[in-house]
């Protein structure tokens, strides 16, 4: 493994991971007029989109940039919110559901030109393929693509029947569903190191390794690190999942959760043809996803399971290697040469959480498994709040956000009740 990634998880994102330069620690106090806290896709995305509107913009990073969530997930840029536009009528009325399709069509393009803008070599590819696990769902999926095309004139998704479905993904674990050719896949960890390389280019002012302490506010932000201060105009809490106790304010709005994935050894392209044809991404029906795809050297990348602790289950391999074979059963003797996990942020109802806590400090959260285009999304909205120009960020501000019952430790006990009711729905 490369040492410059030394305080990363092991995974085959790291393995992998682009050659970038090291970011120093503050040590000192600085001033600016913007201070971003998370390396994350929140925090890169909002410090670059800021640099590049002329702002003095200073990003702190608790370890090191994409060290969270954002250097660890799936890579998979989708399309639409965590909740279908049926849900979203129902729960927001048409319109509002409408403009955040919108927003989310936004939030495609978005992550596309900065890779594009940029050149971000993070393996891009198109089509994410949505598989059903139960027959009885494949007409409403099949209905949700009729609905896709009347009401949101969106070509890009397409019927698969059950029969064309199991040629595509070599398993019988799946009937129909359907594929959208529009969304897509990345490797997460060199997509947020080439927006930090961005950022750095416009000026931004990284530091990693400097955990923030505490904030304060009056007519400017001081922000306090172990070993240094920030004093800003504005700021932007980009923490997500890993908010911890800085902003109890926004802490019971996430829950934290954690989630796993392998990845195998490398497969002749035979194989790989073998199990994802069309080398699209895969995120199935259940409500503990499965979702997986193949990697740019072929190997199967697999992710499966998850828990609600603050702790990762002492065997990753074996605990998502269970459910890998489960949708594919003929891998039984395949090598996993490399599972991690790491842990994002849900809201109860599944969508994003944005917000002001003061004129100056904003903040973006609660992605639930949507984050890669969604949190990249959330940082150009951020950046143009703080502009003035806030009508896109107030679409998610007027999205009604509860907290989770009960409180910081109460709250766990029913988030683990309500995902086994779940878990045990998905087996049914």
């Amino acid at each position: 493994m490369n040492t410059t990634y030394h305080q990363h998880v092991d995974s085959y994102y790291v393995a992998t991971a682009n050659s970038v330069s090291e970011y120093p620690t503050l040590v000192d106090t600085v001033t600016c007029d913007v201070c971003v806290i998370g390396g994350g896709f929140t925090g890169l995305s909002s410090a670059l989109h800021l640099a590049e509107q002329g702002y003095d913009v200073v990003l702190l990073e608790a370890k090191r940039v994409g060290w969270g969530a954002s250097g660890r997930n799936g890579g998979q840029v989708g399309s639409g919110q965590r909740k279908s536009q049926d849900e979203l009528e129902e729960l927001l009325g048409a319109q509002h559901a409408r403009d955040l399709w919108e927003l989310a069509e936004q939030s495609k393009k978005t992550v596309k030109g900065l890779i594009k803008k940029h050149e971000i070599q993070c393996d891009f590819k198109p089509g994410v393929l949505h598989p059903m696990h139960k027959a009885s769902y494949v007409k409403h999926a099949h209905g949700y693509v009729e609905k896709l095309h009347r009401d949101y004139a969106y070509e890009y998704a397409k019927i698969v029947s059950t029969t064309e479905m199991r040629q595509m993904l070599g398993t019988e674990a799946y009937y129909g569903g359907w594929l959208d050719t529009d969304a897509g896949h990345l490797h997460p960890l060199n997509y947020a190191l080439g927006l930090a390389q961005a950022g750095a280019n416009a000026s931004v002012k990284i530091f990693e390794n400097t955990r923030v302490t505490r904030y304060s506010t009056s007519q400017n932000v001081l922000v306090e690190t172990s070993r240094g201060t920030v004093s800003a105009d504005f700021l932007v809490l980009g923490c997500n999942g890993y908010l911890g106790k800085l902003e109890p304010r926004i802490r019971s709005k996430i829950m934290p959760i954690n989630n796993f994935i392998l990845a195998t050894e490398p497969f002749e392209k035979v194989d790989a043809h073998a199990l994802i044809r069309d080398d699209v991404a895969v995120s199935d029906s259940k409500f503990v996803i499965n979702y997986f795809r193949l990697s740019a050297d072929k190997r199967l990348l697999f992710g499966g399971g998850e828990n609600y602790t603050h702790r990762f289950p002492s065997d990753i391999k074996s605990f998502v290697r269970k459910y890998m074979l489960k949708i594919y059963p003929q891998l039984e003797r395949a090598r996993i040469d490399y599972a991690w996990g790491g842990t994002l942020a849900v809201t109860m109802n599944r969508l994003p959480s944005f917000g002001r806590l003061a004129s100056n400090v904003f903040y973006a959260q609660g992605y639930s498994g949507h984050g890669v285009a969604m949190a990249t999304l959330a940082g150009k909205l951020l950046a143009q709040a703080i502009a003035g120009n806030a009508e896109k960020f107030d679409t998610f501000e007027k999205i009604p956000t509860a907290s989770f019952p009960g409180g910081h430790y109460l709250r766990w006990p029913g988030l683990v009740l309500g995902m086994l009711y779940y878990s045990l729905r998905d087996k049914l």
